[in-house]
């Protein structure tokens, strides 16, 4: 219990202590009316000691409790938030899991299209010959390296915008509201910063490079579909050479052949 005393904001401060004398007046209150109703026929001298005690002994039992329980609230409430947390994230990287970005994005997605105005991109990212990494250098490193792309990437977003691991060595970026030229100079900025990443397993200078796909649209969409396209185009990118962006707008129709397998490391 001290121990959660000592990490306790000031706000924090704020809140048990308000919580505290809010419930212990409120006692103090029932107590009073209680006490009244049954003493008021009794004489003033005993009516004034039993108000005396229907307000001091609420104030010595509830205090306490009322300070414990709420003491308790806020540490369930603090472990609870980390579950949801941990339930999100990626272990590794820190950014969203697949199933919280997929998640958020179609949730942004409904609002907009309850709101008229559907637009934006999602990038979808892949590291370059990632495969080579973990066999040069080992997974630790790997796991290094994928850690120093999401860093990376990140000064590159706009504060609404969204990160998250797909898995392995490919990432997604959301970005609501994004024109297609706005998503464009993302993409290229975060192709850019991966590639100027000072990655050194070993004491050895690896360049690290991503290859970034795109699907830009302005009219009502999931994210399903979104990735199924942008996820094309991250194909077209590889197999253009790697190290490059490939961005264009949702079709207007989608037909079996925008599915494709196998995509190259």
């Amino acid at each position: 219990m001290f121990a959660s005393l000592k990490k306790l904001s000031p706000q924090a401060w704020l809140q048990l202590a308000g919580w505290t004398v809010f419930g212990t007046l409120g006692c103090v209150a029932v107590s009073l009316i209680v006490t009244v109703a049954l003493f008021r026929n009794a004489g003033a001298e005993m009516l004034d000691l039993a108000l005396v005690e229907a307000t001091v002994v609420p104030i010595l039992l509830a205090a306490p409790l009322f300070f414990y329980l709420t003491l308790k609230l806020r540490e369930l409430a603090v472990v609870n938030h980390k579950l949801v947390v941990a339930a999100s994230t990626d272990a590794l990287t820190a950014c969203l899991n697949r199933g919280a970005f997929s998640s958020r994005v179609n949730a942004v997605l409904a609002r907009e299209i309850v709101r008229r105005r559907s637009m934006g991109a999602l990038l979808v990212i892949d590291a370059d010959h990632f495969k080579s990494v973990n066999d040069r250098f080992g997974h630790a490193e790997g796991d290094t390296a994928l850690r120093m792309i999401v860093a990376a990437i990140q000064p590159c977003l706009r504060s609404d915008d969204m990160l998250g691991r797909l898995g392995g060595e490919e990432f997604a970026v959301f970005l609501p509201g994004a024109s297609p030229v706005s998503a464009a100079d993302i993409a290229e900025r975060i192709r850019r910063s991966v590639a100027e990443a000072p990655f050194q397993p070993g004491g050895t200078n690896h360049r690290l490079t991503v290859s970034v796909g795109g699907a830009v649209f302005d009219r009502p969409v999931m994210f399903d579909d979104l990735f199924r396209v942008a996820d094309l185009h991250l194909y077209e990118a590889k197999g253009a050479g790697r190290n490059r962006v490939e961005l264009a707008p949702m079709p207007s129709e989608l037909t079996p052949s925008w599915y494709h397998t196998g995509l190259p490391n």
